[in-house]
């Protein structure tokens, strides 16, 4: 659906759009890096406004996000585009999409929240491509959930402009943000992409309070050496060791079909690094059967959340959010 869209400049003819940190400048009839942005006659125009590719009742644990009401669903929608272009995008069906190539259902705002209502969700995520692609959609439907006390989620990469992160912030209540790595090499060969603005987005979200959790995809020999792990962990330490950090299996997706899939023992020692560098809630992800997903004190290791997949097998945490064992505080949203 075509909406126009908001935070652009105007530039003798040509449209400077705003919403991401790729700053695109678009011609007369041309469209921007993700293709869901449109100069249609001196006008800037969304073309994917509530149009949803992929629509699903999500458990929250599979955004990833563990400390943000653990247990509870979270309505999730995904549209089509990415102002990234990672050769081993597991979503790359949507992603790197054209409209006129995936089919996509229409889901007004109001439609959005009324359907989370019915299925119980606590939560409305926007997640399966980058949500700022449709920032209309996702910053109009944000303002309502709250309106219906629905908590809100982004599942980004974290390269939202410095003006859209402050429209939506009053808002948005948690985020998931795939920090890739810590070289700018990988962002721009990758991703074609900066490093710089995910990092200052990362601190821009904690100050602003909204719930963060970071995701790091481990890649064998693209950024997973010790030094890369390190770096990663200490940039993230420096913020607060309290964020949960989730290292997860990469498998060979799309264009990196060559690439084998991570070894354990690679995922187990970016969590040794990362909890002797201070974090408190370290994450193996994307390996079944793994205790990596288990939420444990950080004091005493006393298990308190037991995962299975995505399923929560067994909850021991009070109300106080205490461990029953020590009584540290754990870190953690109900």
């Amino acid at each position: 659906m075509k909406k126009k869209a908001i935070l652009y400049e105007k530039l003798d003819g040509m449209l400077n759009c705003h919403v991401c940190n790729r700053k695109c400048i678009i011609s007369p009839g041309q469209t921007g890096f993700c293709r869901m942005r449109m100069n249609d006659q001196g006008t800037l125009y969304s073309l994917n406004y509530a149009s949803a590719s992929s629509v699903s009742v999500d458990p929250i644990e599979k955004k990833p996000l563990f400390h943000f009401y653990p247990g509870s669903l979270s309505f999730s929608l995904g549209s089509i585009g990415c102002n990234f272009s990672c050769p081993y995008c597991q979503n790359w069906s949507i992603s790197q999409a054209d409209l006129h190539e995936i089919g996509t259902r229409e889901i007004q705002p109001e439609e959005a929240i009324k359907l989370a209502l019915e299925n119980d969700c606590q939560s409305i995520s926007w997640t399966y491509n980058e949500p700022t692609m449709w920032f209309e959609y996702t910053y109009d439907s944000a303002k309502l959930a709250h309106e219906h006390d629905l908590k809100t989620v982004y599942v980004t990469n974290g390269y939202m402009s410095r003006e859209s992160l402050d429209l939506i912030s009053p808002y948005l209540d948690a985020a998931n943000v795939d920090l890739k790595g810590m070289s700018e090499k990988f962002y721009q060969e990758l991703c074609q992409a900066r490093l710089e603005p995910v990092l200052e987005n990362i601190k821009v979200m904690h100050d602003q309070d909204i719930h963060i959790e970071i995701t790091n995809l481990v890649i064998p020999g693209y950024n997973d050496s010790e030094a890369a792990l390190k770096s990663l962990v200490e940039f993230v330490a420096s913020i607060d060791v309290r964020i949960p950090l989730h290292f997860t299996r990469f498998y060979p997706q799309y264009q990196m079909n060559q690439v084998p899939p991570t070894p354990v023992e690679t995922l187990e020692k970016a969590q040794k690094i990362a909890l002797n560098g201070g974090m408190k809630y370290v994450y193996v992800g994307n390996v079944p059967r793994s205790d990596g997903e288990n939420t444990r004190c950080p004091d005493c290791k006393e298990i308190l959340i037991k995962r299975d997949g995505f399923s929560i097998g067994e909850n021991t945490l009070k109300p106080d959010k205490k461990c029953p064992e020590c009584g540290a505080k754990i870190d953690i949203i109900f």
